[in-house]
């Protein structure tokens, strides 16, 4: 038992120190890219030279990119983790806060709250995780017609719903005749370029502890992937677990929803690469999620700076074009 305690402990600590590579080395790409690219040379100076903040170079990188970096790392960290954890949760493969409807009810929030005024913190994100949690509980009713889940359907009713949500989202912005109309199509298409360092380290100071709750729950995580009835058998309160992941999931994608807008297919495409080389272990998984989600969040997003020739175009292109061709696969693969 200690030697697999401690094989365990080894392999979480070699998956994280990894993963925490890959994430550090895509945030010095995602500084040293962009409409104005700096050498490695000058992007390390400016990094350790921090009395001397004046230089344009370090205007670019600290006050420019480093805050949107931080911000598509807590973006893809959130966005993975949700998609693991529903996933887990639901025993779906496909389930993750875009297509389940998640973050179309948390957008339809934030779009309200914006349109009345109200600021981000707390206005907008109470809003927007008001209506995350309304649209995941007509998805769940829809998909059982009771509270208990049922995974044949649910797919069905979280694309079912995520129309209804667009539908309200084209509405809301129908209404709107002023010039919040481009920025808000262009932040519902998945948005980093309104980054700021103020909210920015709000949003890391609400996320982190939500990271590590989350972790806490990856051992019920694994027995409610042996079935609800071998959880409880086995001493887990399942009823609980749902409730607390559920919530906990669905409020931290409210808040990322508010600073990104919407960004699709991140839930699939990191949960179930690392599946693929990990194993089903949510205790290697969601540190690898976090820290792997984050990563490839900046390089999306760098991706999304640089491919278009003049301006930028929005992250969710990205994540949507490569996160498409991977659901019609998965999709198919289950069906068999």
């Amino acid at each position: 038992m200690e030697t697999s305690t401690a094989s365990i402990t080894r392999r979480i600590i070699a998956v994280t120190v990894i993963s925490g590579i890959f994430l550090i080395l895509s945030m010095v790409v995602g500084v040293s890219v962009g409409s104005t690219t700096r050498s490695w040379k000058e992007v390390l100076e400016a990094i350790s030279n921090l009395s001397n903040l004046d230089t344009l170079t370090s205007t670019i990188i600290w006050k420019i990119r480093f805050p949107r970096v931080i911000l598509a790392t807590l973006v893809g960290s959130t966005l993975s983790l949700g998609g693991l954890t529903f996933q887990a949760l639901l025993r779906n493969p496909l389930a993750e806060p875009y297509i389940l409807g998640v973050s179309g009810g948390a957008a339809v929030g934030a779009i309200t709250g914006i349109l009345l005024g109200f600021s981000f913190y707390p206005g907008v994100t109470i809003l927007a995780f008001g209506g995350s949690m309304v649209t995941l509980a007509v998805v769940i009713v829809i998909a059982t017609g009771q509270t208990f889940l049922k995974e044949d359907s649910l797919l069905l009713a979280g694309v079912m719903v995520n129309a209804f949500c667009s539908s309200i989202i084209i509405f809301l912005v129908s209404l709107t005749q002023d010039a919040r109309l481009h920025s808000i199509m262009f932040w519902l298409m998945g948005d980093l370029s309104l980054s700021s360092t103020d909210h920015v380290v709000i949003l890391g100071i609400f996320l982190i502890p939500c990271f590590i709750a989350v972790f806490a729950l990856a051992r019920p995580l694994n027995l409610i992937l042996l079935g609800k009835d071998t959880a409880e058998n086995l001493g887990i309160n399942t009823r609980v677990i749902y409730l607390v992941s559920i919530v906990l999931i669905s409020l931290m994608v409210s808040a990322v929803v508010c600073q990104s807008g919407l960004v699709g297919f991140v839930g699939l495409v990191i949960p179930h690469l690392l599946r693929m080389i990990l194993g089903a272990d949510h205790r290697i998984l969601i540190p690898a999620s976090v820290f792997a989600g984050g990563g490839y969040m900046v390089l999306c997003d760098v991706l999304a700076r640089v491919l278009p020739l003049q301006g930028e175009m929005p992250v969710g292109v990205i994540t949507a074009m490569i996160g498409a061709p991977l659901f019609i696969f998965l999709l198919k693969s289950w069906k068999k």
